[in-house]
């Protein structure tokens, strides 16, 4: 039964059409997935369903009934559906069992909050989602995954909702986490709810699907069963084209020369950490969330302390604890979290672009607005950013293109090691690809050392010469192609070696 019907939306900003009557419906007992490119038009038309936008034409049914997400008179409609974004919307100075109840519904004498019944209220939520932090304990004190496995309890929680949309919801979770999440949604499915689920893991989609949804370029192009297609057919329908699952990524050029050594390196959450990496090579970094990969290559970046250890880099001993100089000598540490602390959302592409080359705009002591603009063309030209003008918000790009545009404006740097911590977060498989040629072009024709950390097996399976495991903060193991799948994943879990198999 059809709780949700979308009918022939559109949606038109400058210069581009985000949606060209697009229709679907959503029914009660399954899970519908809406797939596609970043830029396909999926958050496009999430925010027409919560409101944020309006639609420029067509129309929006819930039980049968017209309704318009902007018109006051629907908003009880609206009320049916729960909403999951893909950004974290938390308020860190609260509590978790403050964030669980906004707005709050707990109250004591006089209207005030009871805060020990909002407290035994969260406790049963915190469970059913394994969530390990206090119900007192502020979001500014947790973990990015257990502020993810929150945020989407705080959808569950308005037990009113009907339908429930998650945009992107395991992006920061660990494949543990990921299952305890899929099995409340198959209980919520079981309920009768509706769940839409966006996600560019194509392997979640099978894993937790009913009904397929396909956009490319603002259209509808496919609504299918998830039995009766795969994944290479969804992969087509979503690029327009075939893409080779089969495809590596390794660097071919892998140079005997050292270009980083590093010993002993102790930090809080990580313990004496010896690696080397060579001119020209990828070196993956594969371990859990929380086991301290992304850690050890900020201590060396100069964001943490270091607590003991050395590192050289060109045989040269490399100065700790000070991210101006490992800039300046080369050494350029791509964030996970791109929105927050890779790019100044607020500000155009240009000027995101330019910013850390303003040095080479200047004429004399006043920055040149023609060479500025000269530098970002340039980039943009060189890493095919796609932009609908430079004073384009880079906010608004796809995570792709502005991902691209931070490796672009970095390139420009000319640094020696070059660290992608989960660079493919929230990117869609073309793109995806492209990231990956990309990574393997700079570490061959410029001979730069990549480092390489991602929670996806795969991702680190197809672009690594080598692969260091990291668990719990030590270093496990360390492998060249071709890989073990099987072992990579026994020491990123810590799971030893029984006796038998040591042969």
């Amino acid at each position: 039964m059809s709780i949700l019907e979308v009918r022939n939306i559109t949606k038109v900003f400058p210069g581009v059409k985000a949606l060209d009557s697009v229709s679907l419906n959503i029914d009660t007992g399954k899970i519908h997935c809406i797939i596609g490119e970043n830029g396909a038009g999926k958050s496009t038309l999430i925010k027409i369903l919560t409101g944020i936008h309006a639609m420029d034409t067509g129309e929006i049914f819930i039980n049968g009934k017209s309704v318009n997400a902007l018109n006051k008179s629907d908003r009880k409609a609206f009320a049916n559906i729960a909403y999951v974004p893909q950004e974290l919307d938390l308020f860190d100075e609260l509590s978790v069992a403050e964030n669980l109840f906004l707005p709050y519904t707990a109250k004591g004498l006089n209207g005030m909050v009871n805060k020990n019944k909002l407290q035994k209220m969260t406790i049963p939520w915190l469970e059913r989602f394994s969530i390990t932090a206090r119900p007192d304990e502020l979001v500014k004190n947790i973990s990015v995954s257990e502020r993810q496995m929150l945020q989407i309890t705080r959808s569950m929680t308005k037990g009113n909702a009907n339908i429930i949309m998650l945009d992107e919801p395991t992006t920061s979770l660990t494949t543990t986490e990921a299952e305890r999440l899929f099995v409340v949604l198959r209980e919520l499915k079981a309920q009768g709810k509706a769940l839409i689920f966006i996600s560019h893991k194509l392997e979640e989609i099978f894993a937790i699907g009913d009904e397929i949804t396909v956009l490319r370029n603002g259209v509808n192009v496919a609504n299918v069963a998830a039995k009766d297609v795969d994944i290479p057919w969804v992969i087509s329908a979503m690029v327009g084209s075939d893409v080779n699952q089969e495809e590596t990524y390794k660097s071919e050029k892998v140079s005997d020369e050292v270009l980083m050594e590093v010993r002993g390196l102790t930090g809080a959450k990580f313990n004496t950490i010896d690696f080397t990496l060579h001119k020209g090579e990828i070196l993956g970094f594969s371990g859990l969330v929380g086991s301290g990969r992304t850690e050890i290559m900020q201590t060396i970046f100069g964001y943490l302390p270091a607590w003991a250890g050395e590192v050289t880099i060109n045989g040269k001993n490399w100065k700790l604890g000070n991210t101006s100089a490992a800039v300046k000598g080369g050494f350029i540490y791509l964030p996970e979290e791109r929105k927050q602390q890779g790019i100044l959302p607020k500000l155009s592409v240009k000027q995101n672009i330019t910013i850390p080359l303003l040095d080479r705009a200047r004429r004399g002591p006043v920055i040149s607005e023609k060479k500025e603009t000269d530098l970002a063309k340039a980039v943009i030209h060189a890493y095919d950013i796609k932009v609908s003008s430079l004073d384009q918000l880079i906010q608004n790009l796809s995570g792709g293109n502005q991902q691209k545009a931070i490796i672009g404006r970095s390139m420009f740097i000319h640094p020696k090691i070059l660290v992608f911590d989960e660079p493919t977060k929230g990117i869609d498989i073309g793109a995806k690809v492209e990231i990956y040629r990309l990574m393997k072009k700079l570490a061959e024709e410029e001979g730069i050392g990549i480092i390489l950390i991602s929670s996806e097996m795969n991702e680190v399976l197809k672009c690594s010469n080598r692969i260091i495991t990291v668990y719990f903060g030590n270093k496990i193991g360390e492998s060249s192609a071709p890989f073990n799948k099987t072992q990579i994943l026994n020491e990123i879990m810590g799971i030893k070696k029984s006796a038998g198999d040591c042969r």
